[in-house]
This record gives structure tokens, sequence and C-alpha cells, in this order.
């Protein structure tokens, strides 16, 4: 997460492509910009598209598309943390 959510705002203002065309059969994205992660438990929906409902639907999405291997503990502690941003 901190290679694009860095900083005090927590994002990096640049473009990154997630290639999640990799996971489903709809056309490319390209790149996006990270939204920055402060006060990210009052914007839901989450992505650019809205296809995330919840902060757990999120990390569950990043650690599939990034491959972070999160385990269960893991992924409520992520969670925990971003409420608090």
């Amino acid at each position: 997460c901190a290679v694009c959510h860095v900083g005090p705002a927590f994002t990096d203002h640049l473009m990154h492509d997630l290639k999640v065309e990799r996971f489903t059969n709809e056309p490319p994205d390209g790149p996006i910009k990270p939204f920055t992660l402060r006060g990210i438990k009052e914007s839901p929906p989450y992505l650019k598209d809205g296809r995330l409902l919840t902060l757990e639907d999120t990390v569950e999405f990043f650690n599939l598309v990034l491959g972070t291997k999160l385990n269960p503990q893991e992924k409520t502690d992520l969670v925990a943390f971003l409420r608090t941003l």
C-alpha cells in the first residue's frame, strides 16, 4: 500500500495501472490515480467506479490484485488501521 499511498495525504498523485482485467472479462480500466486514504472510512463506495462497497471488500480486492497474501488477521488489522485515518 505504501508504494502508492505515501506522505501526509497517503497518495503519490501518480497514475498506476492495476491490470484488473486479469481477473475479469471486462475491458481494461487503464491507469488510475490513487485516492488519499485520509478519511477513507467516510467515502464509500471505493475504487474509481464504486465497485467496492466496504473497506473489507477493498482490502480483499487489493489482496487479490496485488498478490499481497494477507492472512485474515492482517486484513482485519488493515481495515482497523484504515478506519483511524
